[in-house]
């Protein structure tokens, strides 16, 4: 019985992390975040890192638990939020295709506020390129049916925040050594790397859109065709 509900809370967890992981995407996502922080010190860009991994779990935990009622409270679709997160990110991702060079890593010893830190960490590093809205939306559909009894709905719970985690700790680290991975490459190989890794942002941009616009149109066509 004990075995039972371990694998059990093993394989949410699992569930979770195989969920989010690559939606997320921490390793791919490293290039663009060394692009939006190449004007701060080291030490300014390790506290980004683990603010942003911060956030993201706040983010992830908060739409598995309560994100479905919050947007059912304010009458918000899913769909809606695929749409207008899907545009920020297209956004985001064409202003760093048409930006100039990424500048190298700074050495400056001069530092930013905490108050700048932690805003610039949140929008736009951690929402939404970071936790967009497909990784947001995938979060809600794991906690849009809870179980049953209340042992089984906090066991499940704390299986999901335990995969949101492990999923935090692989943001960190990508993120932390972010320059650390990309060195290696040079300044050209980092440059081709991040303007790739902004295109691929945009064309996910783009299907998060469609994806929002593809429902919203089967919910209006489906009354016609009954």
């Amino acid at each position: 019985m004990i075995f039972e509900g371990l694998r059990a809370f093993i394989e949410t967890a699992l569930v979770a992390i195989a969920a989010l992981l690559p939606i997320v995407d921490p390793l791919g996502g490293a290039p663009v975040y060394l692009a939006m922080t190449a004007g701060l010190t080291p030490a300014e860009r390790a506290r980004m890192a683990q603010l942003v991994a911060i956030n993201s779990f706040a983010l992830l935990v908060a739409s598995i638990l309560i994100g479905a009622y919050v947007l059912d409270f304010f009458g918000v679709s899913i769909p809606a939020v695929q749409v207008a997160g899907g545009f920020i990110v297209c956004a985001i991702a064409w202003s760093l295709l048409t930006s100039p060079s990424t500048p190298a890593v700074s050495e400056r010893s001069t530092s930013a506020s905490a108050e700048a830190l932690s805003q610039r960490a949140f929008y736009p590093i951690t929402m939404p390129l970071t936790v967009g809205p497909g990784s947001m939306s995938v979060a809600m559909t794991l906690g849009a049916n809870p179980p049953r009894g209340i042992r089984s709905l906090v066991t499940t719970a704390l299986a999901q925040v335990l995969g949101v985690f492990v999923l935090a700790v692989s943001i960190y680290l990508c993120y932390r050594y972010a320059d650390r991975i990309l060195r290696k490459l040079g300044t050209t190989g980092t440059n081709v790397l991040i303007r790739l890794t902004a295109f691929i942002l945009f064309c996910i941009g783009v299907q998060i859109m469609w994806n929002g616009l593809r429902s919203m149109i089967q919910s209006v066509m489906r009354p016609m065709i009954s």
